[in-house]
C-alpha cells in the first residue's frame, strides 16, 4: 500500500534581464497588495468593524484595473495573497501564531503561482527545463532533481543568490510498517558546543554540526562586514544607497547563503541519521528557539545588561539549526512509521536522570554534570545527562497515550473564534 506525501522541490531559476525586472516588480506589488489588504481590513479595528473577505475581495480586483503598477501582478497571485493573509488571521485565532503585521521591503520577495496547469513543465534534457510564468513568459530552470508526481502550484522565490521556484506537489511513497514504539525511547538534546546529543549506546552518542565558513570564508565575511559598515558611514538616511554599498551587501548576502545551504544539508543529514537508528519513538524537547533568541537590548528607560554576551549566545543558538532538525525531524519520522513526542524542557540540564535530584549547582561548568546527592554522585556529560532525562520524559508521555508528534505542553481546548466569512 502507497502513501501520498506532499513535498515540495526548489530549483534555480535562470532570468533574463527584462524577465528579472518583471518578476521583480510582481514580487514588490505582491507585498505592497499585502500591506492594503493588512490596512483595510484593521482601519476601524478599535470599533471592531472589520471588513468581510468578499469586500475585501472586490477591492483588490478594482485597484488592479484601476492602478497600473498593482496590475502587473497576475489575478490569481493577487487571490493567493488574500487568502494567504485571510490563513494568517485564521492561525492568530487558533492561537498557532501570532498576529499578521506589515511586510517590509527587507522580507524575501515571492510571487505565488497557484494554479498547476499554468507553469507548463518541460524538461529539456537532463539539466534544463522551462516553466511558463504569467505575464513573464518562458523561463529556464535547472532541474538537478525530478519534480513531483503531481503538480499542484509553485512560487517564485527571491533569495541571496538569486530566483528560485518552489514546486508544491504530491509523491507516492511506500507505507512504512509501524515501528514498536514500545520499545527503546531515543533522547535527544540539542545544544551549541554539541549540536546533536542522543542515548544512543551502540554508536557515537554526539552529532556536531561542522564549521559553516572555512577559515578563508570567515575572514572574508569580517572584511566585508567592516566594509559595509563604513561604507554606511558616508550614507545619508531616506536617499539611496551607493552601488557600491549595494555590490558590498550582495557578497555578504551570497556567503550567508552558502552558510545557510549548509546548515540545511546538516540538518537533512543529522535527521535523517537519527530516524536511521531504527527506534520508535523520539524524545526531543519543546523549545521555543524563538523566545531563547530574544535580544537583551531593553528599552532607552529600562536598558538591558550583558547585551553583547546575549547577542553572541542568540547567533550561536541559530547557527545550529535547532528549529530545521526539528521540523526535519517531524516528517522523517512520520514518513518511517516512528513516533516523536515533545517534552517539557525545564530542569533537564540541571536534573540527575540517575537519581531525579534537581539542584542549579549540580551543573559545574558547560561540559560537566556532578550529581550532589552524596548516596548517587554520578559524573558525566551534561548534554548526555540532559539527553537521559528527555528520553525518561518521554517514555511517561508515550506511556499516556500521547498521539505521533505530540507534546506534555497544555493545548487550548476552546474552538477557534470564527470572523467575518
Amino acid at each position: 500500500m502507497d502513501q501520498v506525501l506532499k513535498r515540495c522541490r526548489k530549483y534555480p531559476v535562470l532570468l533574463t534581464r527584462a524577465q528579472e525586472k518583471a518578476v521583480s516588480a510582481q514580487a514588490d506589488a505582491a507585498r505592497t497588495l499585502w500591506n492594503l489588504v493588512h490596512a483595510y481590513y484593521t482601519f476601524h479595528e478599535h470599533s471592531r468593524r472589520y471588513p468581510s473577505w468578499g469586500q475585501i475581495d472586490a477591492e483588490i480586483k478594482r485597484a488592479r484595473r484601476e492602478i497600473d503598477w498593482l496590475g502587473v501582478l497576475p489575478a490569481q497571485a493577487a487571490q493567493q495573497v488574500l487568502r494567504t493573509y485571510r490563513q494568517a488571521w485564521e492561525n492568530r485565532w487558533g492561537g498557532t501564531h501570532a498576529r499578521p503585521t506589515w511586510k517590509s521591503r527587507r522580507v524575501r520577495g515571492a510571487v505565488d503561482i497557484p494554479q498547476a496547469r499554468d507553469l507548463n513543465l518541460r524538461r529539456l534534457n537532463g539539466r534544463w527545463g522551462t516553466v511558463q510564468v504569467p505575464k513573464v513568459g518562458v523561463v529556464k530552470i535547472r532541474m538537478h532533481q525530478s519534480p513531483p508526481d503531481r503538480i499542484t502550484g509553485a512560487r517564485l522565490v527571491r533569495e541571496a543568490t538569486g530566483w528560485f521556484l518552489v514546486l508544491r506537489g504530491e509523491v507516492t511513497a511506500p507505507m512504512p510498517a509501524p515501528r514498536d514504539r514500545d520499545t527503546e525511547t531515543l533522547g535527544v538534546d540539542r545544544g551549541i558546543v554539541h549540536t546533536l546529543a542522543t542515548t544512543h549506546d551502540a554508536g557515537p552518542a554526539f552529532i556536531d554540526q561542522p564549521a559553516t565558513l572555512t577559515p578563508g570564508e570567515a575572514k572574508r565575511l569580517y572584511r566585508l562586514e567592516r566594509r559595509a559598515a563604513r561604507q554606511k558611514r558616508a550614507h545619508t538616511r531616506g536617499t539611496p544607497i551607493s552601488n557600491r554599498l549595494a555590490c558590498t551587501y550582495a557578497q555578504i548576502g551570497a556567503l550567508r547563503a552558502r552558510q545557510a545551504r549548509r546548515r540545511y544539508d546538516f540538518a537533512h543529514q543529522a535527521s535523517a541519521a537519527l530516524v536511521g537508528l531504527g527506534y520508535g519513538t523520539y524524545a526531543i524537547e519543546n523549545l521555543s528557539v524563538t523566545n531563547m533568541t530574544r535580544s537583551a537590548r531593553g528599552t532607552i528607560t529600562n536598558p538591558g545588561t550583558g547585551v553583547a554576551a546575549k547577542a553572541g549566545l542568540n547567533r550561536a543558538i541559530t547557527n545550529q539549526a535547532w528549529t530545521q532538525i526539528d521540523r526535519l525531524l517531524t516528517y522523517k519520522t512520520e514518513q518511517d512509521g516512528a513516533l516523536l513526542v515533545r517534552v517539557r524542557p525545564h530542569g533537564t540540564s540541571t536534573t540527575c536522570h540517575r537519581c531525579g535530584n534537581n539542584a542549579p549547582e549540580q551543573r559545574e561548568n558547560q561540559a560537566t554534570f556532578r550529581c550532589a546527592n552524596t548516596a548517587c554522585g554520578w559524573v558525566g556529560n551534561a548534554d548526555i545527562n540532559a539527553a537521559h532525562n528527555i528520553r525518561t520524559r518521554g517514555q511517561e508521555l508515550t506511556s499516556q497515550d500521547a498521539e505521533p508528534n505530540g507534546t506534555s505542553q497544555a493545548v487550548k481546548r476552546q474552538p477557534p473564534k470564527r470572523r467575518h466569512t
